[in-house]
């Protein structure tokens, strides 16, 4: 008989872990928090409104009432495009918790602009680069701290197929999102050695806030001819791909950029 080593448990628990979760007013972000709250997780959840994050946190408190294994949730308003308002928010979660597991970095928005117009074109890529790029890492460098003195540091930065691809007039867009996957992998070679895993989810056609304005026959039609699943996906799809990364036993992947699409990137025909 073959001496094989011991088998190895990892848990697939984040029961216990501390989480923030930055644009968790709705759509992706909205369901991660309720999903690891749900996990028994403490979630720290932000966004650029305080309303939006309470109604939130209410919805999470109202099903504590029933399941008492249910995390605790603390919300706060935060602008990730200013890095004072990204300290604050870190001090906040950590003050309260007392430390941070896992980081999510979620907070995004549309930016279409033509190439034609100057003023639009320049704001736009402000926009977008301060807003989902330099926003992602100033929240990673900021939660370096606590992450880690965490046991299972996770840092999971939501990016798109649009970081895979490009789509005619999205191009701030689209530079933004591939350069988050950049620094998913630039971060995962920094921060690898310490033990703490970065890695990005690329979501799809999602039923989100940048898709709600698409009215429902296009969002069918676009599925149908372009995703294997041939439909949009939901919020709860890509809460459940940051889980995936977020767990303890997630601990020798990093560097991933991971489509949750419907299987749009693979479609050819």
């Amino acid at each position: 008989m073959t001496n094989l080593p011991p088998y190895q448990h990892r848990s697939r628990s984040i029961a216990g872990c501390i989480a923030f979760v930055t644009g968790a007013a709705s759509g992706m972000g909205r369901a991660t928090a309720h999903l690891f709250a749900r996990e028994g997780a403490k979630v720290a959840i932000s966004d650029l409104t305080q309303e939006g994050v309470d109604a939130v946190a209410a919805e999470i408190a109202e099903a504590r009432k029933d399941d008492p294994s249910i995390g605790e949730v603390l919300a706060f308003a935060m602008d990730v495009s200013k890095l004072d308002a990204i300290q604050a928010g870190i001090k906040t979660a950590t003050d309260h918790f007392g430390g941070l597991d896992i980081l999510v970095n979620n907070a995004g928005f549309s930016a279409w602009a033509p190439i034609d117009d100057p003023d639009a074109y320049e704001t736009q890529w402000a926009r977008a680069l301060d807003g989902m790029l330099t926003a992602h890492q100033r929240t990673i460098r900021t939660a370096l701290p606590w992450l880690r003195k965490s046991a299972n540091p996770r840092v999971i930065n939501i990016a798109s197929t649009e970081g895979l691809g490009a789509t005619p007039g999205n191009t701030a867009y689209v530079a933004a999102k591939h350069g988050v996957i950049g620094i998913t992998r630039g971060f995962a070679c920094d921060l690898g050695p310490e033990g703490i895993t970065v890695n990005a989810i690329c979501p799809g056609p999602i039923r989100s806030g940048i898709t709600e304005r698409i009215p429902e026959e296009h969002k069918v039609i676009y599925a149908k001819r372009r995703t294997a699943l041939k439909r949009y996906g939901d919020p709860e799809d890509i809460a459940n791909g940051v889980l995936s990364f977020a767990l303890p036993s997630a601990s020798y992947i990093t560097g991933t950029a991971l489509p949750v699409d419907g299987g749009l990137t693979i479609r050819r025909a």
